[in-house]
């Protein structure tokens, strides 16, 4: 029986992308490997630390705070976002010419460049020539978001729904109208109300649909850094200092490059670890 000869030729076309990934992660991650266990002073002088900076960062109390703000503010969007973003595709249309209006429109926040939602968002809720500031302050309320850790809080969490929440709405609507017609005018035979319809055939159709949404979301937001940054600085304080931002500081603002380097592997390592478990839950019970 004749052999047929392999063409190996393919893989010339493969290196460029092999060499593009190696570039961009593999070479940089190793980079932050070596660093983590060392320590240095300049002029490629290097000492061996080991496992001192990880000890000192999981010991520290400053990561504590930073990584507590983090979990708090990505468990807070997500619970907004992904209602909010369900309900209001449940109330887009269907059919007819309204249909590419509303997409354009919650398309728009998404294309939008992160430094500059939060430049927009620093003029418009600034306490005194702000439209967001003027409002709220004219309403009653006390609101300044450069001295106020509640209300950077509020303004940080606000700015993200405007921003993401139309990503819950495409992905919420892709599900939407993948589903048959056939099933609506079954559910109205049987005289299934609204939530009758959202319960059982709505829901575990989106199902697939916002098991991504809920992992892009938590990963973007347990990521973010320049919407943030630009709006408050992470402050007043460190009250908007997220591990991001925490990150950063320590990094290019302290130049301790060890700990930084540390940092960022734990920081990395715990993303994965929770999108895993998202992932994991999420599809053990949509199997149930």
């Amino acid at each position: 029986m004749s052999r047929k000869t392999q063409n190996q030729k393919a893989w010339f076309f493969v290196l460029p992308v092999v060499a593009l990934v190696a570039f961009n992660a593999i070479i940089p991650l190793m980079t932050v490997v070596n660093f983590s266990v060392q320590e240095t002073f300049g002029d490629n002088m290097f000492f061996w630390e080991g496992v001192t900076w990880f000890q000192q960062t999981l010991e520290s109390e400053r990561f504590h705070a930073a990584l507590l703000r983090q979990l708090a503010f990505t468990f807070i969007i997500l619970a907004i976002e992904i209602p909010l973003g369900v309900a209001i595709a449940l109330a887009m249309p269907r059919h007819g010419p309204w249909v590419s209006v509303c997409l354009v429109l919650m398309a728009l926040p998404l294309l939008i460049p992160w430094n500059v939602v939060g430049a927009i968002w620093n003029i418009f809720a600034l306490p005194d020539i702000g439209f967001l500031g003027n409002l709220l302050n004219g309403m009653g309320f006390d609101y300044n978001y450069t001295r106020q850790p509640g209300a950077a809080w509020f303004t940080v969490v606000l700015m993200d729904v405007w921003h993401w929440t139309s990503l819950v709405v495409l992905l919420a609507y892709a599900g939407l109208i993948a589903i048959p017609d056939a099933y609506y005018q079954a559910a109205k035979i049987d005289g299934a109300g609204f939530w009758a319809v959202f319960r059982y055939i709505e829901l575990p159709k989106m199902k697939r649909v916002l098991t991504i949404a809920i992992l892009l979301r938590f990963m973007d937001s347990f990521m973010i850094y320049t919407e943030p940054f630009v709006l408050t600085g992470g402050g007043p304080g460190n009250s908007t200092t997220f591990l991001s931002i925490d990150l950063v500081k320590m990094a290019l603002g302290q130049f301790d490059l060890g700990p930084a380097a540390a940092m960022s592997l734990i920081y990395f390592l715990i993303i994965l670890l929770l999108s895993w478990i998202f992932y994991t839950l999420m599809m053990r019970n949509e199997e149930q």
